[in-house]
């Protein structure tokens, strides 16, 4: 069962985010948050698998909130605003996926299942802008791509792309577990702290423009 905390301070969202996870068997909402400050009392009590995070907020936002809130859970930030400084903020934050609120159900319930799984998940609509900006300004000193090996490489290129690890193990015939080694490698030598850091550093460095 993924266990998941709704932050948002519109009353009728939280409800409404609510009733489409817990119609699901393997999640279930185990509670509800109107701003950063509850959320944090909430997040550190219950320790859910997954946040999902509103950004604009009384009393305290859920950027300023974010950080007080990954060492517990895995947090996807979702919000009305298609903001690239937004998106930055929280992928810099440490958020493991950020969708906006008219992505749909579909897309919902899918990025909550990734993040539970160690994945992650960034709305399509924001995903393109995303990798255009990571690959404009390419900063090849803080990416340390040279420290991958070749498997480490060609997997890290996999997340860059979006790939998730039941895609990466059929794609190069390798086990979920060895999947999971290799990531735990990689987010050490990139000192990435999930797989979106990842993917940026693979697409800050340059080498995304020279895969096959």
């Amino acid at each position: 069962m993924i266990r998941v905390a709704v932050v948002d301070d519109q009353e009728m969202v939280r409800m409404g985010f609510s009733l489409i996870l817990d119609a699901e068997p393997d999640i279930s909402v185990i509670g509800q948050a109107a701003d950063g400050v509850d959320a944090i009392d909430l997040v550190r009590r219950e320790q859910p698998d997954v946040v999902l995070l509103d950004i604009r907020m009384p009393r305290l936002d859920g950027l300023a909130a974010l950080p007080r809130l990954t060492p517990y859970s895995q947090v996807i930030m979702v919000t009305t605003f298609d903001d690239d400084d937004y998106v930055d903020a929280a992928l810099a934050g440490g958020a493991s996926g950020f969708l906006l609120k008219d992505a749909g159900a579909d897309l919902l319930l899918a990025g909550v299942r990734a993040a539970a799984n160690g994945d992650a998940l960034i709305s399509p609509t924001l995903t393109l802008d995303l990798l255009r900006r990571r690959t404009a300004a390419p900063r090849p000193e803080t990416a340390h791509v040279d420290r991958l090996s070749d498997r480490e490489t060609e997997i890290a290129k996999l997340v860059a792309v979006g790939r998730t690890n039941q895609e990466i193990c059929a794609e190069l015939f390798i086990s979920l577990g060895t999947v999971k080694t290799h990531l735990g490698s990689i987010q050490t030598r990139l000192d990435a702290r999930n797989r979106v850091e990842i993917a940026a550093r693979m697409w800050e460095s340059g080498v995304m423009h020279s895969r096959d």
